[in-house]
């Protein structure tokens, strides 16, 4: 089983791009938060690092310095294509850094280490891909990967996790194929809360929804920050202020694959579309 399956639960593996160095760009700093519990070493250091496409000649991440650390709730918002899904999935591991290096917890993550990486720093696609099967079935498969042996699926666990989600008691014997968007979507990231993960980078997870499994979507990772926010960070990419203000309490922007912490309130009015 590849680092890319296992990582993503039985998601599309990530395209493996050619890319060559670049050069140039922006550094961000993260602000500390005063939560208990914490300390001055970021869950997440992304240290200048950068993506480049090289068949097109074309930077798609410029450069960037960026710290993620307990009880962070960022919003990122931008232009289509300006890079927000690139970042979160440099900051994942999911694909291949041209410059820089990804610290975890003050140390480099070096390639033994990725699965566990992974592990506790979940990314959550826009559109999940299930496996044949039962909604359960999804749930139970992560823990037939390595990466998860020392840990047993706990029926009851992702049953109240669907409960949190507004899901009836049959949910979890429901057929996949037969599941709306908005219910993959829910089982996509039960799978990931089930496995108790640090950090979680949300990716548009809304964006094809309707507004009754957005809102099951934000309530399962409100519940899940609030648990224990001293051990919790969350990134979400969106294209909707009201939901970005709902979500975080920092707002950054990119631009052209350039990031930007903005000066906005934690009401974060007048979000970039």
């Amino acid at each position: 089983m590849s680092f890319y399956h296992a990582a993503q639960f039985g998601h599309s593996l990530p395209a493996m791009e050619n890319v060559n160095e670049c050069h140039g760009g922006f550094r961000i700093h993260a602000k500390t938060t005063t939560i208990p519990l914490m300390t001055d070493v970021p869950f997440v250091l992304a240290d200048g690092i950068a993506r480049r496409d090289a068949l097109r000649g074309q930077t798609l991440l410029q450069p960037t310095t960026f710290a993620l650390r307990a009880g962070d709730r960022v919003a990122v918002t931008g232009p289509s294509g300006s890079g927000k899904s690139v970042f979160l999935r440099a900051l994942a591991l999911l694909d291949p850094l041209d410059a820089g290096r990804i610290m975890w917890h003050g140390a480099p993550v070096e390639r033994a280490a990725i699965p566990r990486y992974r592990r506790n720093v979940a990314y959550i696609r826009q559109r999940p891909a299930l496996l044949d099967g039962s909604v359960e079935d999804n749930l139970r498969y992560p823990f037939e990967l390595r990466t998860y042996r020392d840990v047993r699926f706990d029926r009851a666990r992702a049953a109240s996790l669907a409960a949190q989600a507004g899901r009836g008691d049959d949910f979890l014997d429901k057929r996949a194929s037969e599941l709306s968007g908005g219910e993959a979507q829910i089982t996509a990231l039960i799978r990931v809360l089930q496995l108790a993960p640090e950090v979680l980078l949300l990716d548009e997870p809304t964006a094809s929804l309707d507004p009754e499994s957005s809102r099951a979507i934000e309530a399962l990772v409100h519940a899940w920050f609030a648990a224990d926010p001293g051990r919790h960070a969350s990134m979400w990419v969106s294209h909707d202020p009201a939901q970005a203000a709902r979500m975080s309490a920092r707002h950054l922007t990119m631009r052209a694959g350039v990031l930007d912490e903005s000066a906005m309130t934690p009401a974060h009015q007048d979000l970039d579309q």
